[in-house]
């Protein structure tokens, strides 16, 4: 049996069987306790062996570490602290742990943790974040799911730069030192027509595009996997692979695209504090403190909305000294966002009609020709967590915004058909899923909520 249902058990049971590894053991000449947990929850389950085991003295010199299978009888424990434990009748050691076993009892450092990424899952910490994190991946699909949304796997290669920035990890069978050449104009590329896929081609830094053509015939869709950044940056924030969450919703203009954002966040974050309670009370005793009382204000928050200008303009007045300057045309930066959530609306808020030359080329324009429909919903003490906009629907407006660019719109001739075939107004939103997990349990840096992170220099395991 799991420990996680046995500590909920209602009577004291005989012959029970758990698995797991030894956390901590105290040996005694004639009575040993073991603290064994198997992931299935924060708490361990406390074992009790006496000497009229077979195997007693050999069991009681086991290292921390150790796997070992237990059978024994369920009782009430007199000890404080816990209901039940576990009087051993039979102890079998499956995997033995010697004294280099690196996660001994005490507090270890996340910087130490993340240099041994392949057994940080064993320590509290670590198991509390990747339960939330399993937990939280099943309420993205239930929520999508009740609401009659399509999943839609898109690509993991693609020809496609979605944001523009370049940021694309390259995916070639190209020889490095002599790849195949064409002159092009007066200089000389590399001929990618001789390339595996006959293209340049990289690893997806969003599966959005995509999702906009299945938007096109199924209404509304998500997309759910991991993402690309070539980014240089080694910030706590920033990380080479992660998960985005991606609606898509046919019909809807950027209030809708808002209205979906808030029910999301409200439904995922009110997921966590109802399905991972011990776990959150770990994060709010150990890594934040007032974290559940956080999360319990957003639920019963009302989300506020204001524009880019008016947002602008509120920083302008509010005589704080911030390390980035404020002014119209450039994007705000984290302090800013937090100051307005904090200091000016005191929740949740979104900042929506973006300056065009800030954002995306897909992004809709509005009337004054100088914003576009875009929407970033910002949280207090993270500042944005998800990002989104309506879509630009009219093809010639499309199609001008990209020569504008210096984009081509023959690079994207299947992205410009839907919008010649039967468009339509649509939006979306992108959620970072580590930004969300680094908000629900307080974790400070990215590399702590991704099992094995992707960062600069790093790609172990």
């Amino acid at each position: 049996m799991r420990i996680k249902k046995l500590l909920l058990a209602t009577a004291a049971t005989d012959s029970i069987e758990v698995r797991g590894w030894v956390r901590t053991l105290r040996a005694g000449k004639t009575v040993s306790f073991i603290e064994l947990n198997d992931g299935s929850c924060l708490s361990s389950l406390q074992l009790v062996l006496n000497d009229e085991l077979e195997n007693y003295s050999l069991m009681a010199k086991m290292g921390t570490g150790a796997c070992v299978r237990v059978c024994g009888n369920l009782v009430d424990s007199p000890a404080k602290g816990q209901r039940w434990e576990l009087q051993v009748t039979a102890i079998e050691q499956i995997g033995a742990a010697d004294s280099d076993y690196p996660l001994q009892k005490k507090r270890h450092s996340f910087e130490y943790l993340r240099s041994i990424a392949h057994l940080r899952p064993r320590s509290n910490a670590f198991g509390a974040v990747f339960r939330l994190r399993s937990a939280l991946s099943f309420a993205v699909h239930q929520f999508f799911q009740q609401r009659d949304f399509l999943y839609v796997h898109t690509p993991i290669i693609t020809a496609s730069d979605c944001e523009g920035a370049g940021e694309l990890f390259r995916v070639t069978t190209l020889d490095p030192l002599y790849p195949p050449t064409v002159k092009q104009g007066n200089s000389v590329g590399i001929d990618w027509n001789d390339d595996f896929f006959a293209a340049k081609t990289g690893l997806t830094v969003s599966g959005q595009l995509q999702g906009e053509l299945f938007a096109s015939a199924f209404s509304d869709i998500y997309t759910f996997g991991p993402t690309f950044r070539a980014e240089n940056s080694n910030t706590s924030r920033h990380a080479s692979e992660f998960w985005m969450i991606e609606p898509e919703i046919a019909f809807a203009d950027l209030t809708a695209d808002c209205n979906l954002a808030e029910e999301f966040l409200r439904y995922l974050v009110s997921y966590a504090l109802e399905h991972c309670a011990e776990d959150l009370q770990f994060f709010n005793d150990r890594i934040e403190k007032g974290l559940i009382g956080k999360l319990t204000a957003l639920v019963q928050s009302k989300f506020e909305t204001m524009t880019y200008t008016e947002a602008v303009d509120q920083l302008h007045r509010s005589g704080q000294s911030f390390e980035y300057p404020v002014e119209w045309g450039a994007d705000l930066q984290s302090e800013h966002e937090r100051y307005l959530c904090e200091q000016v609306v005191n929740g949740p808020l979104f900042v929506v009609d973006y300056p065009k030359e800030i954002k995306a080329f897909y992004m809709r324009g509005n009337d004054d020709g100088k914003t576009v429909a875009a929407m970033d919903l910002l949280v207090p003490r993270v500042g944005e967590i998800i990002g989104g906009s309506q879509r630009e629907e009219r093809l010639d407006v499309l199609q001008a915004r990209m020569v504008e660019l210096g984009m081509s719109p023959k690079s994207l001739q299947w992205y410009l058909d839907i919008r010649r075939w039967g468009s339509c107004p649509h939006a979306g939103f992108g959620l970072g899923f580590e930004r969300l997990l680094m908000y629900l349990s307080g974790m400070e840096n990215i590399r702590d909520v991704i099992p094995f992170p992707r960062t600069p220099g790093h790609a172990s395991f």
